[in-house]
């Protein structure tokens, strides 16, 4: 018997763990400048 390597199975975790890594980051900014980007609309609206 021969043995082969699983590489699909290697490539579709890799992928998992590239797309956990942006989400990740993704949330990360979003809790850091989400306060800032939201004044800059309330200000936007409030001098309209």
């Amino acid at each position: 018997m021969f043995y082969l390597p699983r590489e699909k199975g290697q490539g579709l975790v890799e992928y998992a763990l590239i797309l956990v890594l942006v989400a990740v980051v993704v949330i990360a900014v979003l809790l850091l400048l989400g306060p800032a980007v939201g004044n800059v609309f309330s200000n936007i609206i409030s001098n309209l």
